[in-house]
């Protein structure tokens, strides 16, 4: 790396402009001899040993990053993400720690919140993070104390140089230092691939040149586990337009059609340094924004349908996940079939581990529950688990897809308060009693509770005592659940004892997990530090919900006079709202004759208070229950409906709720109008979804009209909220969730689905 360290000694002493007409010269030549490998070497296009295919059958990946070089660069990063959210794309925005500016932590709240990634970008940016060994392991402390702070996956180094051996020293789930090919780069060596692939913890012939050598044992380097390598494959935008001076973006057009005949992934890095944004006049530095729009437009104009927009961190986490996995059913004697399920992962540092697991709920019924568990059995747990017997059939105990399921003989019934309190009491009870006497005869490893109720986690006692970990899974905050469901005030003693005892069970936990940020915020904000919580958010099984485009479905109704079927599914209690949906219905009728409003869920008081309403009224033969649902048919009832509606009524409850059911109906390409709440606004944009206002029967209405006469602009907006779930489906929630558990028990998950 001599002519490396040589360019950027010098670099600070020589003015752009002489530095910019040098590098002009240098790749104009380098343009003539090297017409063979760029922009595309097609040996490049070569598909790794094994590989599996993008998700939900997609053609290819195209992935978007912004390094961001300077303060100019920054100003123009909010714009730069408003244009691509009103295109449908979201991106990474890598920034420099220790550079020429400062990042403003609102900026990267403001990007993520937004679904957009914020990684790392070297350190000082100066070139010399690779200038030896000793120098790169100080820096290595420092860029892994950003990625703490700032919540970020992946990292990239100043000027393409890069040490892949060295970066194992980085806590990082990516990197993208690579290309796989740029003769234009100081360090031009590529990687010659358009495909993701894996850098195993430090193999012997890296380890020899790595800053772990006479620090460090092999064993322990490895340790550390691999990270996923993402070469940028589609030519830089200062290379193009400012070296080469392009005048379109004709090489990129060209690159990323070769890019789909091949099934790759076009990887692309712009830099919001260069972009002209805004109509203000262009300098010596900048290009058009236009040249990017065009790539984008064109995209969406010519490949629609075929690609997957994932963030860098998504795709990172995709790729762990299917690495060399394979499917096989598993060798149980279970009694439910529930389907394929990926082999024990046997390498996992999970494996060999036994877990407990806690639940207030019917098993396999319960989603969060059943997901979480068969990943941790699939990584190699050896998992045993107690719940209610859901009904008189159910088995007091079976094997489920790896899930050693053991139930107490009582049926979960809401009711008043003091049902509540006995239901809990006994439950708490039986799953000491459970847990005790399994510890006494093989120690469990660790043990995932389910709220509710929170004060089930001390029923963990006896194993706690012995040495076992504590997840406490908060599904829900009780003081606001209980809140809504009896009307009992913030100040009153009850909601303040719940306040107490949520705070003393995270405080007995030793990891708390909860469903969405909104949640993680209310639980820090009044129980216990920010980083004791993670997010795992309730997201639909894909192998279930599998992924279909907003025009592969017919729709049943968009004439006036035909049917136009509105689905409702879940909880029917008050707080959910389907007397809203009922009374929204009402008030279409005569614009939309065709309007029907299709429930599913199980039996409830208040349903039957609704459907005695709607039997003496006009819409009597337009209200259709079609009772409780597995999640299978419930696919199949989306798939048959015009679109969804969360109807909740406004609550201290409801506005900090993530309902599933939207991921659910967005999964199957369908439109879904979701309250305007804090906890959805969290993760969707005001076009990803059709609001409306909470509880609100005149707005939601005239949502549903919307719907009804604009199927294009609807279209539209359903493909913006999926690329929102995408983000969130649970092929990465389910890492997440082991990395929590695996880091929790202090050992590495190396898991591979």
């Amino acid at each position: 790396m001599l002519r490396e360290r040589i360019y950027y000694l010098i670099k600070p002493y020589v003015p752009w402009r002489v530095r910019m007409a040098l590098r002009r010269i240098t790749a104009r030549r380098k343009r003539e001899t090297c017409r063979a490998t760029w922009p595309i070497s097609e040996t490049a296009s070569r598909k790794p040993d094994g590989w599996p295919g993008w998700p939900d059958g997609k053609q290819f990946a195209f992935v978007l990053s912004h390094d961001v070089e300077g303060p100019f660069g920054l100003e123009k990063c909010r714009p730069l993400a408003e244009l691509e959210m009103e295109l449908g794309f979201r991106s990474s925005f890598n920034f420099i720690p220790e550079g020429d500016y400062t990042v403003p932590p609102d900026l990267r709240r403001w990007l993520t919140e937004r679904g957009f990634e914020v990684g790392i970008h070297d350190l000082h940016h100066d070139g010399r993070l690779y200038a030896s060994r000793r120098g790169f392991k100080q820096n290595a402390l420092q860029i892994n104390r950003y990625v703490r702070e700032w919540g970020a996956a992946g990292f990239r180094s100043g000027f393409m140089l890069r040490n892949l051996g060295w970066l194992h020293r980085l806590d990082i789930q990516y990197d993208s230092s690579t290309f796989d090919t740029d003769p234009f780069e100081l360090q031009s060596n590529g990687v010659d691939t358009i495909f993701p692939f894996w850098v195993d913890p430090l193999p012997a012939y890296q380890y020899s040149q790595s800053p772990f050598s006479g620090t460090e044992n092999l064993a322990t380097a490895r340790a550390r586990g691999g990270y996923v390598e993402l070469p940028y494959t589609m030519p830089q935008d200062s290379t193009l337009f400012l070296v080469l001076r392009e005048t379109s973006p004709r090489i990129w057009l060209q690159k990323l059609d070769w890019i789909v005949s091949h099934g790759g992934m076009a990887f692309v890095d712009v830099h919001p340094d260069y972009l002209n944004i805004g109509g203000s006049r262009r300098t010596r530095r900048e290009y058009p924004v236009e040249r990017y729009v065009e790539l984008l437009r064109y995209l969406g104009r010519t490949h629609a349908g075929q690609f997957w927009n994932p963030t860098p961190r998504n795709l990172a986490a995709w790729f762990k996940g299917t690495r060399n996995a394979a499917d096989s059913h598993l060798a149980t004697q279970a009694t439910v079939d529930l389907g394929p399920m990926r082999a024990p992962d046997r390498t996992s540092g999970l494996a060999g581990k036994r877990a407990a697991v806690l639940l207030f709920s019917e098993y396999p019924a319960d989603p969060r529950p059943r997901r979480a568990a068969e990943a941790m059995a699939a990584s190699g747990m050896e998992v045993e688990l107690l719940c209610l017997a859901g009904a008189a059939s159910d088995l007091t105990q079976e094997l489920v897809r790896g899930v050693r399921v053991f139930r107490v003989p009582m049926a979960r019934r809401r009711g008043a308060k003091t049902t509540y309190l006995w239901q809990y009491g006994r439950f708490i009870l039986s799953s000491f009693w459970f847990l005790a006497r399994r510890s006494l005869r093989r120690k469990y490893d660790i043990v995932h509770v389910h709220n509710m109720p929170d004060v089930l986690v001390f029923s963990t006692l006896v194993p706690k005592l012995m040495g076992a970990k504590v997840i406490l899974d908060l599904h829900d905050p009780m003081p606001e659940l209980m809140m809504t469901i009896y009307g009992i005030h913030k100040g009153s003693t009850g909601v303040k004892l719940l306040q107490r005892l949520e705070r003393w069970s995270i405080w007995f936990a030793d990891t708390v997990i909860t469903v969405n940020e909104a949640c993680k915020k209310l639980f820090a904000a009044r129980s216990c530090p920010l980083e004791k919580v993670r997010v795992v958010m309730n997201s639909p099984d894909e192998s279930i919900f599998q992924h279909r485009e907003p025009n592969e479905l017919v729709p049943g109704g968009r004439a006036k006079g035909t049917r136009f079927s509105i689905m409702y599914h879940g909880s029917l209690v008050e707080r959910h709202g389907l007397d809203v949906a009922v009374a929204a219905l009402g008030k279409i009728k005569t614009s939309v004759p065709g309007a029907e409003l299709w429930v599913y869920g199980q039996e409830t008081p208040y349903l039957r208070q609704v459907m005695n309403s709607v039997e003496h009224s006009p819409l009597c033969e337009s209200v259709h229950y079609f009772g409780p649902k597995n999640l299978e048919q419930i696919v199949e009832a989306i798939n048959a409906c015009d679109v969804g509606v969360i109807p909740n009524r406004r609550s201290i409850f409801t506005e900090i709720n993530t309902p599933t059911r939207i991921f659910e109906y967005l999964s199957q390409g369908k439109p879904v109008i979701a309250p305007r709440a804090g906890g959805i606004l969290d993760y969707f944009g005001p076009q990803d979804l059709v609001y409306f206002e909470l509880g609100d029967a005149d707005d939601l209405a005239e949502k549903l009209e919307y719907v009804f006469r604009q199927p294009a602009a609807i279209d539209e907006t359903v493909r913006r909220g999926q690329s929102v779930y995408r983000q969130h489906c649970w092929s990465s929630e389910r890492l997440r969730f082991l990395d929590s558990v695996a880091d929790t028990l202090g050992v590495a998950p190396h898991v591979t689905r």
